[in-house]
């Protein structure tokens, strides 16, 4: 990998980030009445445009806004100016990345083997769609500073309603979650600090996705062949895990790899931590299995969407041969090109490329891996920092497993202004062998002393709040 690219200046990217972030500080203040020092925002997002399709709605609307006289239509025209321009950085940093790994770029459109599926463009519920865009724009004008917990509270009814229809539960969880953060933050006037650059991601999207076909599922098609995966990705919240598989498809007769991704979440209470997590998940996808055990997956039919997500069946998936991950990204990986990223999707905090790391040094920054995961890999002089904070405890990963490695499998992400290395798998030698370590390894079980130690408390726990359950339903 030429990580030295990784390192090079793109350009346009810090003027394009400036005037998202412009933006973003004149919602901390509000849109009813703007400050002297918040016009400069709506005005560098529609210059930031000027030469695009959206020049003269976005003109207009920074116009009206600046003036206190923006209405919903000049709201959604502002959100969709900010998602462009971090849908363009989004691909600048993707090609950039693609260029260091010499690996062949999305193409940019749909998969060819999708079958036509075309999502519904009409709206379902147009009314409470409109109902959600009226209660974005009041916290607009309001701004992060002004909200309280009555203007927060007029989208729990929205969300109430929403939540009984299937179509509108991204929708529906969207709000409800944005809502939620609003809420424990009341009074905004009192806030120590602003998430400014979260709020303003979550405002945007939540906004544009109450527009007619925004929210309509994708299309889909079918996948047959051989599935290799890579690694494990947990994301873990209080009251919910979710489990994602980066891999490569190798289709049947033939034909260009690609990375997919298959994804399982699941509720939890928030005393089920660490490898505890996978009693949850496993029961919900047999690829776990395949991924605890080191095995690649025959597909027949699997429904994979546009962007590259199978939507797992187990009925479409056969457990196959054994399959090195190493092995894997070293032969496979180099070749297989990603899926084209629906629209909304585009945004730097969404990028995670699998990538293969080898012929490092490593360094450890202040505080070391014991602390907060300090690590960097110098690869011929260039700097990688390793993103420690996203290694999961449901795995025997760790910090200090990187530090002792040869070579890393990992995600590739970009936060705060550089490039991060998320690890999910790591070779290094061990008594004069090769030895893999990997952060899915106990997600089909596991005989480590360490993980059967977390999966016994995890029963215990879950045992005693089925027991309680039960009780408070009998009453």
């Amino acid at each position: 990998m030429r990580a030295d690219l990784l390192l090079d200046d793109i350009d346009g990217l810090d003027e394009a980030l400036a005037a998202v972030d412009g933006f973003d500080a004149s919602l901390v203040g509000g849109l009813l009445r703007p400050q002297p020092g918040q016009a400069d925002g709506p005005a560098g997002l529609a210059a930031a445009v000027a030469g695009t399709p959206l020049a003269a709605r976005v003109a207009e609307a920074a116009e009206k806004t600046v003036a206190g006289a923006g209405d919903e239509e000049h709201f959604v025209a502002l959100a969709a100016a900010r998602t462009a321009l971090l849908g363009a950085v989004h691909d600048a940093l993707v090609l950039r990345v693609d260029e260091a790994v010499g690996r062949p770029a999305a193409d940019g459109t749909a998969d060819p083997s999708a079958e036509a599926g075309a999502a519904d463009a009409s709206a379902p519920a147009p009314n409470l769609m409109a109902a959600a865009r009226s209660w974005l724009c009041d916290l607009a004008r309001a701004g992060w500073r002004g909200v309280d917990h009555d203007l927060v509270g007029g989208a729990a009814p929205v969300v109430s309603a929403m939540l009984a229809d299937p179509a509108l539960r991204r929708v529906a969880t969207l709000l409800d979650g944005f809502a939620a953060e609003l809420a424990a933050c009341c009074p905004g006037a009192a806030l120590e600090r602003v998430p400014v650059r979260r709020w303003a991601d979550l405002w945007s999207r939540a906004l544009l996705l109450t527009l007619p076909g925004a929210a309509a599922a994708p299309a889909t098609g079918s996948a047959t062949g051989r599935l290799l995966p890579l690694g494990v990705d947990v994301h873990e919240h209080a009251t919910a895990v979710q489990a994602q598989v980066h891999a490569v498809f190798e289709p049947a007769g033939g034909g260009a790899p690609r990375l997919v991704r298959a994804s399982v979440s699941a509720p939890k209470p928030d005393t089920v931590v660490g490898a505890g997590l996978w009693q949850l998940l496993r029961p919900h996808m047999s690829l776990l299995a395949a991924v605890g055990e080191g095995r690649a997956v025959e597909l027949a039919g699997m429904p994979v969407t546009a962007e590259g997500d199978l939507l797992w069946d187990d009925a479409c998936a056969r457990t196959g041969a054994e399959a090195d991950v190493f092995a894997t990204a070293r032969v496979a990986l180099p070749a297989a090109a990603a899926y084209a990223v629906a629209p909304l999707d585009r945004h730097p905090a969404r990028i995670a490329v699998p990538v293969l790391v080898e012929g490092y040094r490593v360094r450890e920054e202040a505080g070391g891996p014991e602390e907060d995961g300090g690590v960097v890999l110098d690869l011929a002089g260039c700097r990688l920092r390793v993103d420690a904070d996203r290694v999961p405890a449901a795995g025997p990963l760790t910090p200090k497993a990187v530090t002792a490695s040869g070579a890393c499998l990992g995600l590739l992400r970009w936060d705060a202004g550089e490039f991060l290395l998320q690890p999910l798998a790591v070779e290094r030698t061990a008594r004069g062998k090769s030895v893999a370590v990997h952060a899915g390894a106990w997600a089909g079980g596991t005989t480590d002393k360490a993980g059967v130690r977390a999966e016994k408390a995890a029963t215990d726990a879950v045992t005693v709040l089925r027991e309680r359950a039960g009780k408070l339903l009998r009453k």
